[in-house]
């Protein structure tokens, strides 16, 4: 009986252990999220930060080199890279959201994607000519590392998320192996054939989601923890405002209109923060899957036009004292704040908002389009840096004074229709 009781005690050690180790592996290593199984109440963590600043490192290096060639060819291939960039972020992270845990698995993956970013990020000075072929390559393994996390999450699709999902994962491999071929292109057409590689990704992803995600059983939802993520982001991007100020400051002799405008530039880049956050920023999207690929494409050119502004604020800072601003940097800076107006407005009609609140939105987005219009307008008078940098945040506050105008008539409206 001792040894039959000691053999049982033994035995149901074991079994304990088997299971305390097996639940310790499901902590560290879990499978993917099922598809269809988006949380929708969840906390942006601290990983999907490191990586957001990780991503903005090689934003800041585009942006950096926009800032020395101030030309259409430097606009050209400042916008393939970051809209790669961009791409293959949102698609990093749209993976955590759908499939991600906060386990040692998911940090494994990010490390991986890190890695391969900061290689990116390393080449992205010389992209356009000597370090071209090495930046298409260590793109396409970036993508082709996104395509096996998607594999092995669609592995547990349910029946009807199988086909949007293996479309999803045949259109990312398919972007890793049209970026590893152009390595083997001239340098004078590899930007082009990026640009277009682009393009289609972002066709794709807007036709797959839009016409092949299930109706009744939507895969996508923008969800607080996915609109605070795309928020953050875009408040890392306007960092780029006032580092390029900073550069622009920091090797230029500082004298008083230097300082001026320097100052004058980082207003500017808060106005663009005010605008986006006073209109758009944190707030709920419509449900709709339509509505949500305009959600999420709409903050595309929103950072990109914010970065390319802060690559032109070292171009306003170093002209101070020059009687007209250069017309590249102009140029970039009025379009600039024009994208961010049009954006904002667009993002602006996917919210519930829209709807709720329409006497402000409706005639706000009008005014808008007027002061992108002026923004342009500014860009072409080339006025000297300061003026141009003043005319920019009076244009920028427009929306804003019209937004509190028309909430304090409204409110005056209700209460006197309560009284």
């Amino acid at each position: 009986m001792r040894d039959e009781s000691g053999r049982t005690g033994r035995g149901t050690g074991r079994v304990t252990g088997r299971e305390l180790w097996a639940r310790l592996r499901r902590s560290l290593w879990q499978p993917p999220r099922p598809h269809g199984e988006q949380p929708r109440e969840r906390v942006v963590g601290p990983l999907e930060l490191f990586y957001d600043l990780a991503v903005v490192v090689l934003v800041a290096q585009a942006a950096h080199r926009l800032a020395g060639h101030q030309s259409w060819a430097g606009l050209g291939q400042f916008a393939a890279v970051f809209t790669l960039v961009w791409i293959a972020w949102a698609n990093g992270s749209l993976h955590h959201e759908l499939h991600g845990h906060e386990d040692a698995r998911a940090r494994s993956t990010f490390l991986l994607q890190i890695l391969v970013l900061a290689a990116m990020g390393a080449f992205i000075p010389a992209a356009g000519g000597a370090r071209g072929a090495a930046f298409a390559v260590a793109a396409a393994v970036l993508f082709a590392v996104l395509t096996v996390l998607w594999l092995l999450a669609a592995r547990g699709d349910r029946p009807e998320y199988r086909r949007p999902s293996r479309l999803f994962v045949a259109g990312t491999a398919a972007c890793a192996v049209l970026l590893a071929g152009t390595a083997l292109l001239p340098a004078s057409a590899r930007v082009p054939a990026w640009g277009l590689i682009d393009a289609a990704y972002l066709a794709g992803f807007a036709a797959i989601l839009v016409m092949t995600d299930p109706a009744d059983a939507p895969g996508v939802i923008i969800t607080e923890a996915l609109t605070e993520r795309f928020g953050a982001f875009i408040i890392i991007v306007l960092g780029e405002t006032l580092t390029g100020v900073v550069n622009g400051l920091a090797r230029e002799p500082v004298s008083g209109l230097t300082l001026s405008v320097g100052l004058v530039a980082v207003v500017v880049g808060f106005g663009a923060w005010w605008t986006y956050f006073d209109f758009a920023g944190h707030r709920p999207a419509r449900p709709e899957l339509a509505v949500s690929v305009q959600w999420m494409l709409g903050h595309l050119p929103l950072a990109a036009a914010i970065a390319a502004m802060g690559a032109a604020m070292v171009s306003l800072v170093d002209h101070a004292h020059d009687g007209r601003t250069p017309a590249a940097t102009a140029w970039v800076l009025g379009a600039g704040a024009a994208v961010v107006l049009a954006a904002t407005m667009l993002l602006a009609s996917t919210l519930r908002a829209w709807d709720a609140a329409r006497r402000l939105y409706r005639p706000l987005a009008r005014v808008c389009a007027v002061v992108a219009l002026a923004c342009l307008g500014v860009a072409a008078a080339r006025p000297a840096p300061l003026l141009l940098g003043l005319a920019l945040v009076v244009l920028l506050s427009i929306p804003w004074g019209f937004a509190v105008v028309r909430r304090l008539a409204d409110g005056a409206d209700s209460f006197q229709q309560k009284g």
